[in-house]
Formats: C-alpha cells, sequence, structure tokens
C-alpha cells in the first residue's frame, strides 16, 4: 500500500471519527451525555492525533494535543463542564473538523480562530508548562532495536494495581502500513510499568530476508493503575490484531464529575463496588471482538470474576469500504441492464407474442429481478443526511459566534437515506442557505427581545421522504423576508421595473437572481451578491427543485425536493408533435383525457381546465418547447396534471401517452449542453433517445410565455384604442 493510499484511508477514518466527536459533544450540548460519551469524545481525539502525526500534519497534531488534554482532565474528573467549557470543547470539535478539511486539501492556511482556541484550552488545561509554545514532552525511555532482550520501563511513583498482557503477532505488513512499534510502546510508557519481550524465531536466513517486512511479534506485560480502554487507545489501528488480557487488578480509575451527567448503569459482581474490574464501555469493546482476548489467565478464579462482571454487549455491525468507483461502474452495469430489458420487452411485443405466454411470464420474472436488483445496488450508495447535518451545527456556531447571535440548530429526520453524491453536493448550497439564516433571517438579541421572542433563535433543519422525492428544509423563528425591502432592492439594483407588480412569491424568487443581496454591508458571511442563486444552480442541477415561504415577524423556509438517486427514476413516456419524451412520475398527480365543455378560453390563446371545481392552466408542451406545431389545445389531447411547489396544479396538453416505465437517467450537461425544460436524456426499448423534462422548469418557461402573451395582448389592446 502507498503512502497515498494510507492518506485515503487516514481520511477516510477521520470522517468516522469525527462523527463520533460531533455526536459526543451534541450529547454534551444536549446535557444528555454518559461517562462513555467523555471517553468516546478522548479516543476520537486521540486517534486522529495519532495518525496524523504519522503524515507530518503538525497543525493537526498541535491543536489536537491541546485539544486532547483538556479532554483528559473532563474525563478524569478535574475539570467541571461549566458553559465556557462546554463552548469552547464544542467550537474545539468544529476547528479540529476544519483542520482535517484543511489537511486533506494539502493547505497551509491555519484558521484564524485557532489561536485564539489554543489559548483557551491552555486556560482550561491547568497548567501553564502546557503553553501555545511548550514543547512537546519527550517519552524517557530507550528502545534497543537489536537486542532481544526483555527490557523494562519503570514509571516511578506509580503503585502497580492492574496487570495486562498484550501480544502483537508478526504482522508481515506493519511497516508498510505505516505503523512503528517503538511509537506503539512510547505511548503505553505513560501508563505504567512496561516488560517488552521480543521473539525473532521467525527471522529468515539473509537470502531470504525482506526489509520491508516485519518477522518479529512482541509480548508485553502493563502493570499500573489503567484501564483495558487507555491501553486500546494506544492500539487504535491495531485494535482488531493485538490480543490484551487482563490477569490481574481491577481499576476502573476515576468517576467523572459533569454537571448534568449520570453515570450509566452497569451490573457489577465484585467484592468492592468501588473499584470495579472493568467500565462498561471496556466490556462492550471486548465483547466486540471476542478474538482479542486470551482464553486462558494464570489466574482462573479472577477470570471468572472478571468475566462475571462483563455485561453482555450487542454483536457489532461491520461494515465494507468500497471504492465508489467500482460501485459506480456496478450501478452503469444494472442501469444497461434495464434497458435491455426493455429492448426485449419491446421486441417480443412487436412481434406479436400473447401477454399470457410462458415466456412473456419469465420476462415479467426478468422484470422483478432487474428491479429489485437495481434497488439493492442504489441502497449501497445510500448514505443517512446525519454526517451532513452534522456539519451544519458547526457552521451555525460559527456563524453566531462572529455575529455574537445566540442560535440553535434542531434536527429532525437524520436517519433519512439519500445518495451519496447527493448528500456531497448539498453541502455547499445547504452552507450558504444556513448561514443566511443566521445573518439575515434570526434577529439580534435587542431586536427579539422587543419583539417578545427568546433571546436564543432557532433554525430547523429536517428531513423525510416525499412522494419518492427527498424533502429538506430550513425554517428559522426570524424576522421572515421584508418583501417591501426585497423589491425596492431589485428595483434600484435595475432587476425590476420599477412599476412592476409582482406576487409575493415572484418577489420571493429575486432572492435566487444572480447578484441579488440586501446586506447594507459586506462582511465574511454576505454582501457579495453570491449565495442564493449559487443554491438554486446546485438544486436544479441535481434535478430537485426549491421553494420560499415566510411570514412576516414570524420566520421564513426553504423547501428543496430532491430525487432519491441520479441514476434510475420512474417515467412515463409521453408523444407531443411527433416527438417522445419522458415525465417524472414523482411529480404527475394524475392523466385526465377531457371532455369540450371542460376546456375554457382564457386570454387570447390560453386555455383552462375545469376540475372538480376549481380552473388549472393548461400548458400546449410542444409549443413550449419549440417543436413546430400548429395544433391547439381541444378534447382530443390528453392532460397531464402535475404539481410544482412553486405554480400548485397545471395541466401539461400532450397528444399520447404510451407507456410507464423505469428508465436510466443519461446526463445531457456532460455529453451536449444545458437544454432549458430538459433535465436529462434516457435510451427506450428501440434503441432511441427520449428527453426528459424538468416540470418546475417547463412551468416557469410557461410563466415568461404566459407574461409574454399579457404583454402582447396589452400592446394590441393599446394600438386598437390609438386606432379608434
Amino acid at each position: 500500500m502507498s503512502r497515498d493510499d494510507l492518506k485515503a484511508t487516514f481520511f477516510a477514518e477521520c470522517e468516522d471519527l469525527l462523527d463520533q466527536l460531533s455526536e459526543g459533544t451534541g450529547e454534551l450540548e444536549a446535557g444528555t451525555a454518559t461517562e462513555e460519551t467523555v471517553h468516546a469524545i478522548f479516543r476520537a481525539v486521540h486517534s486522529i492525533k495519532g495518525a496524523a502525526g504519522a503524515f507530518a500534519l503538525d497543525t493537526l497534531v498541535k491543536f489536537a494535543h491541546r485539544f486532547e488534554t483538556v479532554l483528559d482532565r473532563l474525563r478524569s474528573g478535574s475539570l467541571v463542564l461549566d458553559p465556557d467549557a462546554l463552548q469552547t470543547i464544542l467550537r474545539s470539535g468544529d476547528m479540529l473538523a476544519e483542520l482535517v478539511e484543511l489537511a486533506q486539501a494539502e493547505s497551509d492556511e491555519e484558521p484564524s480562530q485557532m489561536a485564539e482556541l489554543i489559548e483557551l484550552l491552555v486556560g482550561l488545561s491547568g497548567s501553564e508548562e502546557d503553553g501555545p509554545g511548550a514543547p512537546e514532552p519527550d517519552e524517557a525511555f530507550e528502545f534497543t532495536a537489536v537486542s532481544f532482550m526483555p527490557l523494562s520501563f519503570d514509571e516511578p511513583g506509580e503503585d502497580a494495581e492492574d496487570v495486562y498482557k498484550i501480544r502483537v503477532p508478526a504482522i508481515a505488513d506493519l511497516f508498510r502500513n505505516g505503523h512503528d512499534p517503538f511509537l506503539l510502546f512510547a505511548e503505553l510508557v505513560g501508563l505504567g510499568q512496561l516488560d517488552v519481550s521480543c521473539d525473532a524465531s521467525a527471522l529468515p536466513v539473509s537470502d531470504e530476508f525482506d526489509p520491508n517486512r516485519c518477522y518479529l511479534s512482541w509480548e508485553l506485560t502493563l502493570t499500573g493503575s489503567m484501564t483495558e480502554v487507555s491501553i486500546r487507545d494506544a492500539f487504535v489501528f491495531l485494535d482488531d490484531i493485538c490480543e490484551i488480557e487482563q490477569v490481574s487488578g481491577g481499576s476502573a480509575g476515576p468517576a467523572l464529575d459533569l454537571p448534568g451527567i449520570e453515570p450509566e448503569d452497569s451490573p457489577m459482581t465484585t467484592a468492592e463496588p468501588s473499584k470495579p474490574s472493568m467500565p462498561q464501555v471496556a466490556a462492550e469493546e471486548a465483547a466486540a471482538e471476542p478474538a482479542a482476548v486470551a482464553s486462558s489467565t494464570s489466574e482462573p478464579a479472577a477470570a471468572e470474576k472478571s468475566k462475571a462482571a462483563k455485561p453482555a454487549a450487542s454483536i457489532p455491525q461491520t461494515t465494507l469500504r468500497v471504492d465508489p468507483e467500482r460501485v459506480d461502474r456496478l450501478i452503469n452495469t444494472v442501469g444497461e441492464l434495464i434497458i435491455n430489458q426493455a429492448v426485449i420487452t419491446q421486441k417480443l411485443v412487436a412481434s406479436g407474442m400473447a401477454s399470457n405466454s410462458d415466456i412473456m411470464s419469465d420476462l415479467d420474472d426478468y422484470q422483478y429481478l432487474a428491479r429489485e436488483l437495481q434497488e439493492g445496488v442504489m441502497a449501497i450508495r445510500a448514505q443517512p443526511v446525519k454526517p451532513l447535518f452534522q456539519r451544519m451545527q458547526r457552521i451555525v456556531r460559527e456563524a453566531a459566534y462572529s455575529l455574537g447571535k445566540d442560535v440553535a440548530l434542531v434536527t429532525e429526520g437524520e436517519a433519512t437515506e439519500i445518495d451519496k453524491t447527493l448528500v456531497e453536493r448539498l453541502a455547499e448550497p445547504l452552507t450558504h442557505m444556513i448561514r443566511n439564516a443566521v445573518d439575515h433571517g434570526i434577529e439580534g438579541p435587542e431586536k427579539r427581545a422587543a419583539a417578545g421572542k427568546s433571546a436564543q433563535g432557532t433554525i430547523k433543519l429536517s428531513a423525510a421522504h416525499c412522494s419518492g422525492d427527498v424533502l429538506i428544509e430550513i425554517s428559522d423563528d426570524g424576522a421572515g423576508l421584508n418583501r417591501k425591502r426585497i423589491l425596492e432592492k431589485a428595483v434600484s439594483q435595475g432587476m425590476v421595473a420599477a412599476d412592476a407588480k409582482m406576487a409575493d412569491s415572484e418577489i420571493d424568487n429575486l432572492l435566487f437572481m444572480a447578484g441579488f443581496s440586501t446586506a447594507e454591508k459586506v462582511t465574511n458571511l454576505s454582501g457579495r451578491g453570491v449565495g442564493m442563486d449559487v443554491v438554486k444552480t446546485a438544486i436544479t442541477s441535481l434535478g430537485g427543485r426549491i421553494s420560499i415561504s415566510s411570514r412576516q415577524g414570524m420566520g421564513t423556509k426553504f423547501s428543496i425536493a430532491l430525487p432519491l438517486t441520479l441514476a434510475v427514476m420512474d417515467g412515463m413516456v409521453i408523444h407531443a408533435a411527433g416527438e417522445t419524451l419522458v415525465a417524472p412520475l414523482s411529480s404527475v398527480v394524475e392523466t385526465i383525457r377531457p371532455k369540450p365543455k371542460d376546456i375554457l378560453p382564457f386570454g387570447r390563446d390560453g386555455r383552462l381546465l375545469s376540475i372538480r371545481g376549481t380552473y388549472v392552466p393548461i400548458v400546449n408542451l410542444a409549443r413550449l418547447l419549440g417543436f413546430p406545431t400548429e395544433a391547439e389545445i381541444t378534447s382530443d389531447n390528453i392532460l397531464i396534471l402535475i404539481r410544482s411547489e412553486q405554480s400548485g396544479l397545471v395541466a401539461l396538453a400532450v397528444d399520447d401517452i404510451s407507456d410507464q416505465r423505469q428508465v436510466v437517467i443519461k446526463s445531457l450537461e456532460g455529453n451536449y449542453g444545458a437544454i432549458e425544460g430538459i433535465s436529462a436524456a434516457t435510451i427506450l426499448g428501440d434503441g432511441r433517445i427520449a428527453l426528459i423534462i424538468d416540470t418546475d422548469a417547463i412551468l416557469s418557461l410557461a410563466g415568461h410565455y404566459g407574461r409574454e402573451m399579457a404583454s402582447r395582448e396589452e400592446m394590441d389592446y393599446a394600438q386598437t384604442a390609438t386606432m379608434g
């Protein structure tokens, strides 16, 4: 494995560790944390620090070391978690995540708030010697690589209470994977007295010796007041290989003194309740990796006693890391399989094959299995939005701190799963929207108090599955949109005519125009005219749509509807002016064969559909897309009723509907270019290419077309009046 591969693995592991860190700090903030929560936070920071050192990421190591020191005091009970300490820990977790991102981007930039946070962490560490300029402590031991005699490392002043046997087997790729036994043993020295015995019996003769391969194994004996958790922390990247066995003692370490944090209940069967044999977390980790525990000890009675003290733990969930490109290739292959199934079906139907024949029945089974395979493959790429939502917690804290506001982020539906590509590409637009909510939506403390609101503003971020889509909503309890000011600003910037009469929804959509901003001055968060137009462009490129609803003084809500996947969709095959198109089935409400009396004229060229006591505008799809046609909308047309977040119900007039099927989405922008009103393309069973319509873009085009017709009618009326 190359160094680049190791580094990629490190950053992948960092994602999981940062997720654990974010979950833990969230529990600290909510007051629901336990002792294990603090241990988990410490382990995450410690693991990132240890692995970062192997890649010489000095800035990351430096900050993680300060952070780790404070967390160590917290878990030992020597630091009280007051509001100031909690805020520092939360901000430090955010800073650590930012430093990981900078390291991954190979940037030498040092965040502006890092020095301030280090000073705060030093203040919480309770040691003046551990200041920002203090050197890292040197490990007080020497390792003689050429001597295979047992070595003893004494830690003066410590009473040996617990004895652990640790076996590190000969791992052929130990050195190739970037591990150094010297550094591992050095970390154990700080825990107690360490005796090391090296087994060199597997060393080959000189001709067969490979300097990049490890032939040595080690037997370690660690004596001191430590827990199995602290030992496993040192072997975090070899935890599934090393064997750790407690042969005597039973110290669990001091209890944590955290306000609002109750210690977890764990059954104890030892004679001395104040000194349990192992904390609950150690038991869970031991149960999670039974292969790492030795089967016998030198003191059977003590072993039975320790075993009885361990509560039952659930079997851990295993995961498998796969290169995304492999999954993409599999998805593309499944897409071709679906196209192949459609080709076979169409050819058999064209040949006159009876629908109840055996081969058609087998083909139905083939179609069912293809769909099952497609859904299973897409599930591989499915990922909960939780990591994305956790990142938004960091954005809220940073923005609120810089603006001097008190803002809380409430999340719902974190377990909602969507395509991994969507999760990655949603990060930027969500960041813009969250920052705008903090900057423009939530009022300052004085204004909130004057309005009778609580001093702390609330932003709610939620996700849910809705009608085949994923609905993400960002709402706040701020001042709401000032539509009068938005319109005035648009007029002053020349974006809207001074005498324009606009509906509330149209004024709201001005926020998505390029260059538009209501900020009075340029800050780190806003005022440059870049933001919401980027959001809409990003959402649209994902096949999604965005809408706004707001009430003055009550708050604003942005709703984003996205497809579950970017690879396959259920569509309705339609025909207009001799062209074959596909309408996303998730947007279709119903299809209608109208009666002549149901179609009513509106204006010069407009038509309305009368349905169940309401009137719905009819859009001629062929004319709107520029297809050559002179046909008018009549009862011979089939009307497809679709729903839009912005326009409500609209009826699309088409010539025919031929099928409803699953289609494979092929990007147009990457292979051809963007087409207004068209989101993508697909290949039909007969090999022809069909365009997939973008229903929201179609309705937007229809709105422009309607306004042009209305303007033309006004001009005709004015000319007629002048001539008269």
